[in-house]
């Protein structure tokens, strides 16, 4: 089962399916290794940011 254009420029971010096929001709490990990167850069920011709160709720920034 494929997914259709649109379903993958909206998961990708993209305004418009014009820029989803500049990178439509990415092999799958090409497009899983540039979602793991990315999945790892979100992850370190939702650590950062949950610690920043865990700090400032425990009476100020240390």
């Amino acid at each position: 089962m494929g997914w259709e254009l649109h379903a993958i420029s909206t998961f990708a971010g993209h305004r418009s399916t014009e820029s989803t096929m500049r990178y439509i001709h990415l092999s799958g490990r090409d497009l899983a290794d540039k979602l793991n990167r990315t999945m790892e850069h979100i992850h370190a920011w939702r650590i950062e940011a949950l610690t920043r709160m865990n700090t400032v709720g425990d009476g100020g920034i240390k």
